[in-house]
């Protein structure tokens, strides 16, 4: 279906080497697109690039610091060099660190917020020039359960994912009359690394969140295959601002 069908299109997806991330890249690889997958473990990436041709996609494996302004801006010209357009850009790349906000260092804090928030901006400013050259363009962000939840443990974490979310509207309001659309996916309780650190180093999460979803199970990068190629796309051309959950109920349960 040609709602669904991303052929002829490129897209960037940071974090692409892993977790939803990967599950993404996938998805989008499996639609047509041609694909720039940014990270920062060499190693990772090239193993990550591997799995991603075998779908018969033209990828691009590219180590970037996405915080940093002057790496992205790069990145994303280096991706423009290879691809010959950006159409897509997926922010996904994010890290967490868990302590109680009587814990959190001021260092900790800007480590989270700058992984999470500020590479988010950065990446969607860096790609925006070229999607408006091209006459519009798709950006997919990576916010969270967080964004609407408190947690004890996770106070950098939440607010960044929070300000993701205004980010993302923002953003829509600005670029909507150069036919970009930017929406955010709030992922809950997904089966990637980082939760599963997060399932050793908080007691009961792992019972809590099968108990609490609707599902009945934790969330795959799988999960998020359809959901990419659907914001990618045409069939979402008149949706923007929109933040999703794919929490497999987790947010409207008691």
């Amino acid at each position: 279906m040609q709602a669904f069908d991303l052929s002829g299109r490129a897209a960037v997806v940071t974090g692409g080497n892993g977790g939803i991330g990967l599950g993404i890249a996938r998805g989008l690889a499996k639609a047509g697109a041609a694909l720039a997958i940014v990270g920062r473990n060499p190693e990772k990436l090239s193993a990550a690039a591997d799995e991603l041709k075998a779908f018969g996609s033209k990828v691009l494996a590219l180590t970037c610091d996405v915080s940093d302004e002057t790496a992205v801006a790069a990145m994303a010209a280096e991706a423009v060099a290879g691809l010959g357009r950006i159409d897509i850009l997926v922010n996904n790349a994010g890290t967490n660190i868990r302590k109680r906000p009587e814990d959190l260092s001021a260092a900790d804090w800007h480590k989270v917020m700058d992984a999470n928030l500020t590479s988010t901006f950065l990446c969607a400013k860096a790609c925006y020039p070229h999607m408006k050259a091209a006459g519009g363009g798709k950006i997919l962000n990576n916010g969270s359960m967080l964004s609407i939840f408190g947690a004890p443990w996770s106070p950098a974490y939440g607010a960044s994912k929070g300000a993701v979310v205004q980010l993302t509207k923002s953003l829509a309001a600005a670029w909507a009359a150069d036919n970009i659309q930017v929406n955010c996916m709030l992922p809950g309780w997904i089966d990637t690394d980082l939760t599963r650190l997060a399932r050793a180093e908080v007691a009961g999460l792992n019972d809590h969140v099968l108990q609490r979803t609707p599902a009945d199970r934790w969330g795959k990068p799988e999960d998020f295959e359809g959901l990419a190629v659907f914001f990618a796309g045409p069939a979402s051309d008149f949706i923007t601002g929109a933040a999703l959950p794919i929490d497999g109920g987790f947010s409207i349960s008691l």
